[in-house]
């Protein structure tokens, strides 16, 4: 497995105020310019994003207990990079009919928010390992009056407390590419789905797999080596899925995958996002650039560059 390694710069002075003022001011105006220009290419994701600006606005009302910023992130700039693409793609592999129990292992709080807005589900329980990520995601539930059809629990996924053959509906979006067994994390999914039931799930991709390590230990969960960096996330390729995910799943029923159309596209941009991304990164841009940067691919021995693989199960 090829080893790749990730620098962050040191930690930025927050934003000013007249700064955030600025931001504010102009990202109001260019995020929705940008979002319709975004429409002269085949890119996913601008109806979720359109959708997550109608949960800002239902934050804006005067019993949320939330900071109007929330609303203002929701609205504005709800999504970044190949989110677009994944949070569409897990979207339109959503049955038709609304799920009765689903299970969301810690994927970005915006989609369980909407699948339970949208009624896509019933009810619904949250793992999320990070107690800070996962107590705002619980004031994001009670200020959109979603707490009655929701329960949360800062467990790591083999800790998850439920019985198997629980769920008829588990999404886990970005995530299990962070888990260093991953194997093991996408059995006890497997067993936690009933029969019938479907698995959401979505993954990074290179031609060629590896094992990508940050000197920034952002979740405080993995041991540092010796010069600081821990596991990040894998890349998966054709052969490591077939190993690692679908040797407990099968086959996937459904398949899409997106990526860079010249490598290093992506981490040109991360790059800019951790120098300055609440001062100086133009967030308004972002579903623009991902038209102009990414495309859909067949297959991901294809990718010049990094991708992201969206996939569903259902179980027999």
């Amino acid at each position: 497995m090829n080893k790749l390694y990730i620098r962050v710069p040191p930690g930025q002075p927050p934003p000013t105020r007249a700064q955030k003022i600025k931001r504010y001011l102009i990202g109001s105006v260019l995020s929705p310019a940008y979002w319709l220009l975004a429409h002269r290419f085949d890119m996913p994701g601008l109806a979720f994003h359109r959708m997550c600006a109608q949960l800002g606005l239902r934050l804006l009302r005067p019993k949320a207990p939330l900071s109007r910023g929330w609303a203002y992130e929701f609205i504005f700039r709800p999504m970044d990079s190949t989110r677009y693409f994944e949070f569409d793609a897990a979207w339109q592999f959503l049955p038709a009919a609304p799920a009765q129990h689903y299970l969301d292992v810690s994927s970005p709080r915006q989609f369980p928010l909407l699948a339970l807005i949208k009624r896509r589900a019933r009810q619904a329980a949250l793992i999320n390992p990070d107690a800070n990520d996962l107590a705002i995601t619980v004031k994001l539930l009670k200020a959109a009056g979603l707490e009655p059809r929701c329960s949360w629990h800062n467990v790591l996924m083999n800790e998850a407390p439920f019985q198997a053959n629980t769920f008829d509906l588990i999404t886990s979006l970005s995530v299990i590419e962070h888990i260093p067994d991953d194997t093991a994390a996408v059995r006890k999914m497997w067993d936690l789905l009933t029969p019938g039931g479907r698995l959401l799930i979505s993954m990074p991709c290179l031609a060629e797999a590896a094992d990508q390590f940050i000197n920034h230990n952002e979740y405080g969960l993995y041991q540092a080596d010796d010069e600081g960096f821990v596991f990040w996330q894998r890349f998966y390729d054709e052969a490591a899925l077939a190993d690692r995910i679908f040797s407990v799943l099968g086959s996937p029923t459904r398949t899409v995958i997106y990526g860079e159309k010249v490598a290093g596209a992506f981490q040109r941009n991360a790059a800019a996002k951790r120098a300055g991304y609440f001062t100086a990164y133009p967030f308004w841009r972002e579903p623009y650039m991902m038209g102009q940067e990414y495309r859909y691919f067949d297959r991901i021995r294809d990718l010049p560059g990094e991708g992201v693989i969206a996939m569903e199960f259902i179980k027999a």
